[in-house]
């Protein structure tokens, strides 16, 4: 039996940066992962801005060592397209100079990037890495949990675990007691392409709100050596309802659609079209419980209009490690003190949240979000809140305010 502090299943995006985030606390800590890396993961690739601001809080070398990944492309903006074909585009920082400012954004596949962090999880002393192990029985005794294999031949005695293992985690769905449900969950689907045209110069990631994907949207991402990350994500509960095929929605779209048959006309597949769940945080959940938490898609955060699920599972799994500290100095793993830590994430993400999730339920109106739109290409104030939720920004205090909308609809 291994015995650790913090016990953390998952080496994804928020499992990896809880225990970095340990490993700089001096904590030691143990990882376990039901994948030998590197491996592959179905996403959309996309690091928002709150990837690097997350891991240059936990350690500046990590933030610096991410910069100089070789594959993974620089982002500068997001590009949105709506049902009405109106385009605006929403840099992560505003009137950013490529020559002498860091980008603040990367679209990095998933195999390059969780290997990346697991690399990292490596070159840390207070971390014990096992891959290729799935933990699937789970026992809370008076003192910690338990974990083992099905196999028992792998046991980890802790007095705190940490779940980080993605979206279909069975702790979550057993003990946590988060089930699916339809109207706060997408279902998604991703391919590499390459010889994808009109991409923009800046490689800004693209969002499409067009009419007969709604309430949905197709991305195209730009990766390096000229291949693109291309999906289409869709409510679980439409997908169920209206029977929609997703595969053959992005085929049917790429190939009849005037302006992407266009842009995909010479385009080559790279990859087999996979699909994906997406675990929305839409509403407020409990994220804790005795002597545990949940990280990232597990702990259902990622954002209901923009799909973002890395930057969010890396600010959780920094929050989860600080709250660890907390306890084991307490010696206190109770319910009441871990409430602690859902305060400290919904305090952090939940206005991005919140407004993501209005501007999702905006999308079923096609009209309104055409003039929110027309009215984003012309309102500066509009564009920065949208930037908000893609980088570290101290805007979101301004959500707050009345006065602020008043101004919005004013156009001041």
């Amino acid at each position: 039996m291994i015995t650790t502090s913090v016990c953390i299943i998952g080496a994804g995006p928020g499992g990896a940066t809880t225990a970095l985030q340990l490993d700089r606390l001096g904590i030691p800590c143990v990882v376990v992962d039901k994948a030998v890396f590197p491996r592959d993961k179905v996403c959309g690739d996309g690091l928002s801005g709150k990837v690097i601001t997350g891991l240059e809080k936990i350690d500046k070398g990590i933030a610096e060592r991410l910069r100089a990944l070789a594959e993974k492309e620089d982002s500068w903006g997001v590009t949105f397209v709506s049902p009405g074909r109106q385009s605006m585009d929403v840099p992560y920082k505003p009137n950013y100079n490529k020559q002498s400012d860091e980008p603040l954004g990367f679209v990095c596949k998933r195999i390059h990037f969780d290997n990346f962090m697991v690399d990292e999880l490596k070159r840390s002393p207070n971390v014990q890495l096992f891959e290729g192990i799935t933990v699937d029985k789970y026992s809370l005794e008076e003192d910690g949990y338990t974990v083992r294999n099905s196999s028992g031949d792998f046991v980890v005695k802790a007095k705190l675990l940490i779940i980080a293992n993605g979206a279909h985690s069975s702790f979550t769905k057993d003990v946590a007691g988060i089930r699916m449900e339809p109207k706060y969950y997408a279902a998604g689907i991703r391919a590499y392409y390459k010889g994808v045209k009109g991409t923009h110069d800046d490689s800004f990631i693209e969002l499409h709100f067009l009419k007969n994907l709604l309430p949905g949207y197709l991305w195209i991402f730009p990766l390096p050596n000229g291949e693109a990350n291309v999906g289409m994500d869709m409510l679980s509960d439409a997908v169920r309802d209206r029977k929609v095929n997703l595969k053959q929605l992005l085929t049917e779209t790429l190939k009849q659609d005037p302006v992407f048959a266009e842009r995909f006309r010479d385009a080559e597949m790279t990859s087999s079209l996979d699909g994906y769940g997406l675990p929305l945080g839409s509403k407020k959940r409990r994220l804790s419980g005795n002597r545990y938490m949940l990280v990232g898609d597990a702990a259902y955060i990622i954002d209901p209009f923009t799909g973002e699920g890395i930057g969010n599972a890396i600010y959780s799994g920094a929050i989860a490690a600080k709250q660890a500290a907390a306890c084991l100095e307490a010696g206190n793993f109770g319910e009441e003190v871990m409430m602690a830590y859902d305060e400290s994430v919904y305090r952090v993400l939940g206005p991005e949240l919140n407004l993501s999730y209005k501007l999702q339920q905006l999308v079923k109106y096609p009209r309104l979000f055409n003039w929110l739109m027309k009215m984003g290409m012309r309102n500066k104030q509009l564009r920065d809140v949208i930037s908000s939720m893609f980088y570290e920004v101290d805007l979101r205090k301004k959500l707050t305010k009345p006065s602020f909308y008043v101004k919005l609809l004013l156009n001041r």
